[in-house]
């Protein structure tokens, strides 16, 4: 059980390991209950605090303090603290930045700069047909250490599969522009609880939304994909035997 457990992936890790097994589960996808609540809880702080108070001094200092002492109470039951230290970097990076500006809703700007970042660099790579979910996906899936084209063209052959990363690499798009279209506004305005709620409700809820969708649409070709390697495999395999028996 252990061992299963061990062998969990989360986020785009979660799909390369699609087709392999049905027990997909979105919540382990996106870190367990303990995950979402941990990444969620820095940015409900701060929204919540800042809109009743309107002290930034104090809103970044409790939201930094709860950043720091959910990574401490990880490393006190010794339990992997990749992702809560990911997470205290990314707040770390907000806070600092509303910090220095000295307006809240600067906090912000980090997430809108990653959004517009991956806007640019997917579409990028579906001008370039080599679609950048494929790309990650496969690249965790099956680590090319060498052959790089012999295995880009292993997966890109494959239309079915190549057509379903083109699919979810543009959805991915859309999450992220979907987002910086409803919350750029919202900062411009200067609106601040409206922005923080926006922020939290197209956060965790849209990350978990498009990895089930992205599931559901990778799941079939990248099973047949997995299959078609597996018999190719036992061919070769075969004809190998039979060129050594032949050889004797």
């Amino acid at each position: 059980m252990a061992e299963t457990e061990a062998k969990k992936r989360t986020g785009l890790g979660a799909l390369a390991d699609a087709g392999n097994t049905d027990d997909f589960s979105v919540i382990d996808a996106i870190g367990g209950p303990r995950g979402v609540i941990e990444s969620m809880l820095p940015g409900v702080v701060f929204v919540v605090l800042f809109v009743i108070t309107s002290n930034l001094q104090l809103t970044i200092g409790v939201s930094a303090a709860l950043a720091v002492l959910q990574v401490i109470v990880r490393l006190c039951q010794r339990q992997s603290v990749m992702g809560a230290v990911s997470g205290l970097l990314a707040v770390g990076i907000c806070l600092i930045w509303a910090w220095n500006s000295h307006e809240a809703r600067n906090y912000y700007m980090f997430g809108f700069l990653t959004n517009a970042f991956y806007v640019v660099l997917l579409t990028i790579s579906l001008l370039a047909r080599v679609p950048g979910l494929g790309l990650v996906i496969e690249f965790i899936r099956t680590l090319p250490t060498e052959h790089f084209r012999a295995w880009l063209a292993d997966w890109q052959g494959d239309r079915a599969l190549n057509r379903a990363y083109t699919i979810i690499t543009a959805l991915w798009i859309g999450v992220f522009a979907l987002r910086l279209i409803v919350q750029v506004p919202l900062y411009l305005g200067n609106h601040v609880g409206w922005l923080g709620t926006a922020r939290l409700l197209m956060g965790i809820p849209f990350w978990a939304l498009a990895i089930w969708v992205s599931y559901l649409i990778v799941a079939t070709p990248m099973h047949r994909h997995k299959m078609m390697q597996e018999v190719s495999e036992d061919d070769a395999e075969a004809a190998q035997t039979t060129e050594m028996r032949e050889g004797h």
